[in-house]
């Protein structure tokens, strides 16, 4: 421990350098040695467990550091030392420095959390607390009485412990607490925090940070939200740091306006870690515009950017139009344009590309359909990583070959992957993909097939998107029988068909005017169980139309509707009331506005079902809820209810 005047003696300074000198190389066995040695030869005393602790935790040894923890609650209520404070503010210890072996077992590899009860600590004067709490653990943690913590707790404290001593312990809990964030233990984190309680150790800033890290990495931000309320009740404020996790938890919990406030109240302090966390959320929701506010704000406070911060701007800015709409010259000439602004940010910072700010930014000129500048930075890039003795990877050469298909520039999609090969970059199952789809552009289903070859030779078992790839390519060549045929041998070797599989027949049936077909795969849809969507419903109501069948075609709308919103009759049945007053039979002004919102919710297959069903009611057709009573379901299932129906 440390001598009589204060100073550590050279056994114990030497137990210091060698423990710390082990935390930094990441030496977990060695602290252990350490500690076993140390135990051996010297008693424990509160500062010593206090550096255990500490090393324990940084080495993520939780288990040891909450039993080396429950020694020093122990040791604090035998009160059988002195603690004071240096002329620099250090704590010391003021006894005599005896080599004298500690009395109590205390080899850590005997101890764990499960048996800790039996450890000298404090659960022996109040209730023995089973570290293995029940799930609702957390709701009660905080639900002890101030008069009875401050009764039981406080008052023993205050009688039993010095100040130092109090501080020491509280900042070892506050280790362990940081270490519970670390690997998501919340059940140990609330029983430290009942634990204090129950010692009547009042909880600071730092407690409550570790905490709430714990928590919202396993149960989210709203958990974090009633801590910071139980804060504000004590009339806490909570750290930079802890307002930095709110931040971060809000905005993976996809709320932005939550993660922006907390965000505001650490701008001054805040790293590019939290900023970057809100341009992940706003990427992810598709809100480019509440990601210039935040940039905005670094750029005012002169925040460094990082990596991250230039991944997220590529996939946020790089391309100008909305999903699913073809590049114009004024798009274009603007994507380029913040492209390079991003690129020399980047340049002004210090900052190399990594591969995914190259795989965004290629992504954001593949959507655009820049293919000239696309295939100039993929050579940008492998020199780039060429010179980093690194490679592109496959994701890279996938981006760049699914662009080139897109655009339908088949021969230099076939050069790029040559050269892949060639390069010895390991072509993956979406790889394979990408050119049999490639193959539809030129119509050739023989390659294609030589492919699937490849890649069941490369161990790639075809999946769906194989089958439908390999069938678009024949309907394009108008052989709608060894399509089916395809399909067949697809179910026979256990691929599930999904919806988007059903609708390339149906895309080319409507094309073709092949209602047979189109009806034919309405009902395996419908025995497959495989719910229909805007495509499937959009198919087959203009096939009906263009043949002017236009009762069949509203009776196939409201069938397909139907099944777009459940498949069960039942189900249907319980929605049925609320939809047609709401939605469906509705006269009041707001009932389009209130289906948009459906939209707005990511419910679009049921906007799409209510908007057509309103369509049929307005029209005059009478809205049906059994939908597989209806004649033209009855007749498909007679006709096509079995495949030998179907003469080809």
């Amino acid at each position: 421990m440390f001598g009589f005047d204060g100073t550590p003696n050279g056994g114990e300074e030497r137990s210091n350098v060698c423990r710390a000198s082990q935390v930094l190389q990441q030496n977990l066995l060695a602290v252990h040695e350490i500690w076993k040695e140390f135990v051996k030869h010297y008693s424990l005393s509160i500062i010593s467990l206090r550096k255990f602790i500490w090393s324990f935790t940084r080495l993520g040894d939780l288990e040891s550091a909450y039993v080396t923890l429950q020694h020093m609650v122990g040791l604090a209520f035998r009160g059988d030392f002195f603690i004071s404070k240096t002329d620099e503010g250090r704590l010391r210890n003021l006894r005599l420095d005896i080599p004298i072996p500690y009395n109590n077992d205390l080899g850590l590899d005997r101890c764990s959390m499960e048996n800790a009860s039996s450890l000298p600590s404090v659960l022996g004067n109040f209730t023995k607390m089973d570290i293995h709490t029940n799930d609702g653990m957390h709701r009660t943690a905080f639900n002890i009485g101030r008069k009875q913590v401050r009764s039981l707790g406080i008052n023993m404290l205050e009688k039993q412990m010095s100040r130092p001593t109090i501080k020491i312990l509280r900042w070892s809990f506050n280790d362990v607490l940081h270490a519970c964030a670390s690997v998501q233990n919340c059940r140990l984190a609330d029983h430290l925090i009942s634990q204090m309680q129950n010692l009547g150790l009042e909880p600071s800033g730092s407690t409550y940070d570790g905490f709430i890290r714990t928590v919202v990495s396993e149960r989210g931000f709203r958990e974090g939200l009633e801590v910071l309320k139980l804060m504000q009740q004590k009339n806490m404020k909570p750290l930079k740091s802890t307002l930095a996790t709110m931040s971060i938890s809000c905005s993976r919990g996809l709320q932005l306006d939550l993660a922006e406030a907390f965000l505001d109240q650490i701008s001054k302090n805040s790293s590019a870690y939290t900023c970057n966390a809100f341009l992940e959320a706003c990427d992810t929701l598709d809100q480019p515009e509440r990601a210039v506010r935040i940039l905005a704000k670094m750029k005012q406070l002169k925040f460094q950017p990082d990596i991250r911060t230039y991944e997220m701007l590529f996939s946020l800015f790089g391309n100008v139009n909305a999903p699913y709409e073809e590049g114009n010259m004024l798009s274009q000439v603007d994507a380029a344009k913040r492209i390079n602004a991003i690129e020399m940010d980047m340049v002004k910072n210090g900052i190399q590309h990594s591969h995914l700010s190259m795989l965004n930014l290629l992504k954001a000129l593949g959507a655009e359909g820049m293919i000239r500048e696309l295939i100039q930075y993929l050579q940008v890039a492998e020199n780039l990583f060429s010179f980093s003795n690194s490679f592109l990877g496959t994701p890279i050469y996938n981006t760049v070959l699914h662009s080139l298909v897109e655009a339908k520039e088949s021969h230099m999609a076939i050069e790029i992957f040559k050269t892949m090969k060639s390069c010895g970059i390991p072509p993956d199952a979406a790889t394979y993909n990408i050119m049999i789809d490639c193959c539809s552009i030129i119509n050739c289903f023989k390659s294609g097939c030589a492919l699937v070859s490849m890649m069941v030779r490369d161990g790639f078992d075809p999946r769906a998107v194989t089958y439908t790839t390999l069938i678009k390519i024949l309907l394009g060549c108008e052989d709608f029988d060894e399509a089916l045929e395809l399909l067949d041998q697809g179910s026979s070797e256990g691929i599930r068909p999904d919806v988007f599989l059903f609708n390339t027949i149906l895309q080319a049936a409507c094309e073709k005017g092949r209602i047979d077909i189109i009806e034919l795969i309405v009902e395996q849809m419908h025995q497959e169980k495989i719910q229909p969507d805007p495509a499937t419903c959009n198919y087959v109501f203009s096939a009906y139309l263009d043949h002017g069948f236009v009762g069949t075609a509203m009776e196939a709308l409201q069938v397909l509707s139907m099944r777009m919103i459940s498949e069960d009759d039942g189900t249907l049945e319980e929605k049925r009331s609320e939809l047609e007053e709401d939605f469906i039979l509705a006269e009041d002004s707001q009932v389009e506005s209130r289906i948009l919102e459906l939209f707005k919710d990511s419910h679009e297959y049921l906007a799409v079902a209510l908007i057509s069903l309103r369509w049929c009611a307005i029209v005059g057709f009478p809205i049906s809820w059994l939908p597989n009573q209806s004649q033209w379901a009855k007749r498909l299932l007679t006709s096509y209810g079995s495949r030998k129906n179907y003469g080809r």
